[in-house]
């Protein structure tokens, strides 16, 4: 196991431990890679940023935030978010870990993907959500400083990344297309289904069963 990567320290508690293992038994190298560098990412926005934040929290929520794409993981009517929100939660209840704490995590998971909301709210969210838009969109890639960028690819590297990421998420949900409603990953479902259409926020208040 890599312990330090762009001078962050990967948390070596059990806890963290633990959570590792069960990305690595019910993930692949794809999500592995990708959360690990969402972790170092966001951890190094926040240490630039001299935050106060539990660098322990936001691992977990790095390893659990794409859990819910995977088979292990994935419920027949949840976004795929809210899965990852829900394993990590039940997973953080073995360890006695404080209510609030545990919450944290869950928002951070199921926020990752709520642009104008996650950057808002705690660390944790906001860094997750942070680490999540450079590896998979490049938000921030300029300031983001390009030593320690490239230290953290080194350890994780993307492996054509781009062209692997829009697919992995549309096996994730492809079975509940109905959940991307209002999010960012409707655009997924059209990348494949082109005729696909969710149903619409103004016809929902058009024929909602109010009289007037």
């Amino acid at each position: 196991m890599i312990q330090e990567v762009a001078g962050i320290k990967v948390p070596d508690t059990r806890l963290a431990k633990d959570a590792a293992d069960i990305l690595r038994e019910y993930g692949n190298d794809l999500l592995w890679n990708h959360s690990n560098r969402v972790f170092f990412f966001g951890a190094v926005n926040g240490k630039q940023a001299k935050l106060n934040y539990d660098l322990e929290l936001l691992y977990v929520s790095a390893l659990f935030h794409d859990l819910g794409l995977t088979k292990a993981y994935s419920s027949p009517d949840l976004r795929f978010e809210v899965d990852g929100a829900n394993a990590a939660r039940s997973f953080l209840q073995q360890y006695q870990i404080p209510k609030e704490s545990i919450q944290l995590v869950w928002d951070a998971i199921a926020l990752h993907t709520t642009p104008g909301v996650a950057e808002h709210k705690e660390s944790e969210v906001a860094l997750l959500f942070s680490g999540v838009g450079l590896d998979v969109m490049g938000d921030g890639f300029e300031e983001f400083p390009a030593d320690l960028r490239e230290e953290v690819i080194q350890a994780f590297p993307r492996n054509n990344f781009k062209k692997k990421i829009i697919p992995a998420f549309y096996e994730g949900f492809k079975h509940k297309p109905e959940t991307t409603f209002g999010n960012m990953k409707e655009d997924v479902v059209q990348h494949f289904r082109p005729e696909y259409r969710n149903k619409n926020f103004c016809s929902c208040i058009i024929h909602s069963p109010w009289p007037e």
